[in-house]
């Protein structure tokens, strides 16, 4: 008889075992950790504790991984409520600038504003290159990884030789553009291209928004 066989056997009995149960006790199998012969009912103990153990695991990342998105939504929610305050552009600015520093420990933040009727005497209305432009028309989400732009890059000022990862993230509503947020950091694993940027679009859309309003 085929190995086959014997399992198509117990696949259409299953209650073989049930019928014949001190067969349990008296076939034995390797133990999965230290190779000696242990009985079959032990060998199910084993799997069973095994599958557990995994289970425990993946349980406790779950519940991480929920904590996580609490307080990143805490984080958002605090933000959404300085943008609703702001009065004006710069207040808008300065809310960003301030709750991506501290909140979200964002050590570098730009914006550039480059399609609006209204504009300021500031770092943010200053003109970016075709390029640029171009390039973050053609952005479907925020792009996560090495600085690629070094024009983008210099938008950080002093820190720029020192910026490893960056977040862009195109200011876009229905095809409009309003300009570009980078956020950037030393740290070369602060941003990377599989990470997941749900809660950064987000932000995106919310400073999107909240500039517009003030800019008219």
């Amino acid at each position: 008889m085929k190995t086959d066989d014997i399992v198509q056997f117990l696949k259409d009995n299953p209650d073989f075992f049930e019928q014949n149960g001190e067969l349990l006790d008296s076939l034995t199998v390797a133990h999965p950790h230290n190779g000696q012969a242990i009985s079959l009912a032990e060998r199910q103990l084993h799997a069973l504790r095994e599958k557990i153990r995994q289970l425990e695991v993946k349980l406790t990342e779950l519940i991480r991984f929920g904590e996580e998105n609490d307080e990143i939504s805490e984080k958002v929610h605090r933000m959404v409520l300085a943008l609703l305050d702001a009065d004006s552009f710069e207040a808008v600015r300065d809310a960003v600038f301030s709750h991506l520093r501290e909140d979200f420990s964002v050590p570098h933040v730009a914006i550039r504003i480059w399609n609006s009727v209204l504009r300021r005497d500031t770092a943010e209305f200053t003109p970016v290159s075709e390029d640029i432009r171009f390039f973050a028309g053609d952005m479907r989400r925020p792009f996560c990884g090495s600085p690629a732009h070094v024009e983008i890059t210099d938008w950080f000022g002093e820190a720029a030789p020192h910026v490893s990862s960056v977040a862009l993230v195109p200011l876009k509503q229905d095809g409009r553009l309003l300009g570009l947020l980078g956020m950037g950091s030393e740290d070369p694993e602060r941003f990377y291209a599989e990470m997941v940027t749900l809660y950064v679009r987000r932000i995106g859309e919310m400073v999107r928004a909240a500039g517009q309003r003030r800019l008219g």
